[in-house]
């Protein structure tokens, strides 16, 4: 055992020392070739000669913006946000914070979330995209007619007591009509709309699994098994109740009738 282990030490020391005798080898011959340089880096500021230059420039670096949001648009303008609240909440009142996993959850948020934006994208694709590739209107345009079909349907899903509190807290009066209302005052209104919208559902869903909560506790207590907890033992009828009822049937339809 002694002799591998000395033979391994010399082993080392060998690939070391020929390791070594090569870096010295390829430092030499770069010192002695003078035509070998390292590679330097100029950063400069040049004034641009053409202000179209300017604009695509400014034009790229909006888009790179926009698309660094765009999780967050996706999540704040569409149905996104409702969904995923209460599918979060249905978990938390089975009684099953992490079943379905994240990943599932979320999955499932955004399938539906295409689905009840389908109508939405259709009219985008009509009126501003395919005119937009056809060369028939200009990218302003573009973008006008795509965001008028994303404020319909954030009105229709809209309070409009919130979106009278976003106005008038920026000091302005009431409009005559829906087109008079800017963008900027209707998506934190339609935010808060949809956070009332989906505790109002999440609300409702708990209810059941409450009472059955009560039950469980309350015979439990008659039977004096105060030390046994009373969701390790609901939970099993909370997961037969859900099933019994055809949840996910009703849950889905339920959140898509809301959004009609």
């Amino acid at each position: 055992m002694r002799t591998w282990e000395d033979w391994m030490t010399k082993k080392k020391r060998i690939l070391l020392l020929v390791l070594s005798l090569v870096i010295v080898l390829l430092l030499t011959s770069c010192a002695g070739n003078s035509e070998l340089q390292a590679p330097g880096v100029t950063l400069s500021v040049q004034p641009e000669g053409q202000p179209e230059q300017v604009t695509s420039g400014v034009q790229l670096f909006v888009l790179l913006t926009v698309l660094t949001l765009a999780p967050a648009i996706l999540m704040l303008a569409t149905s996104f946000t409702r969904i995923v609240i209460v599918m979060s909440m249905l978990r938390n009142a089975i009684g099953t914070p992490t079943i379905p996993p994240n990943q599932v959850v979320i999955g499932l948020s955004l399938i539906l979330t295409f689905f009840v934006m389908a109508p939405t994208y259709n009219k985008i694709d009509q009126n501003a995209i395919q005119p937009y590739t056809n060369n028939e209107i200009s990218q302003k345009v573009a973008i006008e007619r795509a965001i008028e079909p994303v404020r319909e349907f954030m009105f229709s899903q809209t309070r409009e007591k919130d979106i009278e509190l976003f106005m008038s807290m920026s000091g302005k009066e009431r409009p005559a009509q829906l087109s008079d209302i800017d963008t900027v005052d209707l998506f934190p209104a339609f935010v808060i709309s949809e956070l009332r919208t989906a505790f109002t559902m999440g609300f409702i869903i708990y209810i059941p699994f409450l009472i059955i909560d009560l039950v469980i506790s309350s015979v439990l207590l008659s039977m004096g098994m105060m030390m046994l907890p009373p969701s390790l033992v609901s939970l099993p009828f909370k997961i037969l109740l859900f099933v019994l009822v055809d949840g996910w049937y009703l849950l889905v339809k339920s959140l898509m009738l809301s959004f009609m």
